[in-house]
């Protein structure tokens, strides 16, 4: 209990909320290498995960590509991509790497839930002669839309916790307290740094759920006795 006492003594303390290392703007930081990681991850993965979800075609290479990237250990990965990169770009080196851990989730998300509709309604809406852009955009991307924000919801938690890793190459965040802690053996700076990190995960995953329970059309918002709104898939709700 001391510790924990000594972490939030840490946390309040005002000098840890002066200067230019900051906690609030460490905070910023950390959301803004998460915000624009999942950005360029979504323009690399949206495309290609709807594009599978269409037409059907590419799913095994693309769970082959997920299950590789998960495999990645990221430490190494951004050491790694620094020194292929130089030291002048260490920058872009972080984003690659949390671009790569980002493209699995989106991309799943992005695939299974077209595939996720019901394929009846895939063949009324091209009975009623539409086409396969009208499809995709009046019928596969709405119906989606639910699992497409829940793979950003898994993937925006994946780069929060992982962007920690950014102050080993001297990017700031919030792992900047956690790997300073370390060096120091200050136990109450690294539980304060964790705590950070932890809340901020809590906050995003709040708001990015509260938009998937958002995203589902509301034709398709009805609620029985058993199910609730944020239960109901695409598919079930379609056929219901």
């Amino acid at each position: 209990m001391n510790l924990v006492a000594d972490a939030f003594a840490w946390l309040t303390s005002s000098e840890q909320w002066t200067g230019d290392g900051a906690l609030h703007l460490l905070m910023l930081q950390h959301l803004g290498w998460t915000i624009l990681s999942v950005f360029v991850a979504s323009v690399i993965a949206l495309p290609a995960g709807w594009a599978i979800g269409h037409t059907g075609r590419g799913r095994g290479m693309a769970l082959g590509f997920n299950g590789a990237a998960r495999a990645v250990a990221t430490v190494g990965l951004v050491i790694q991509l620094v020194l292929v990169f130089g030291g002048v770009h260490k920058p872009e080196a972080a984003v690659v790497t949390f671009v790569i851990l980002a493209i699995p989730a989106l991309l799943a998300g992005a695939y299974s839930g077209i595939e996720a509709i019901d394929r009846a309604t895939i063949d009324a809406a091209r009975a009623v002669g539409m086409s396969e852009w009208q499809i995709f955009l009046r019928v596969e991307l709405p119906l989606g839309l639910p699992l497409l924000v829940g793979g950003v919801r898994s993937a925006a938690l994946q780069v929060v916790a992982t962007v920690t890793i950014a102050a080993y190459v001297n990017l700031g965040g919030l792992g900047l307290p956690i790997i300073t802690g370390l060096a120091l053996r200050r136990y109450d700076m690294i539980l304060g740094g964790a705590i950070l990190v932890a809340l901020l995960a809590l906050a995003v995953d709040a708001i990015l759920g509260l938009a998937q329970r958002r995203a589902l059309p509301r034709g398709l918002r009805t609620e029985s006795p058993t199910t609730t709104r944020g239960d109901r898939t695409p598919a079930a709700a379609s056929t219901s």
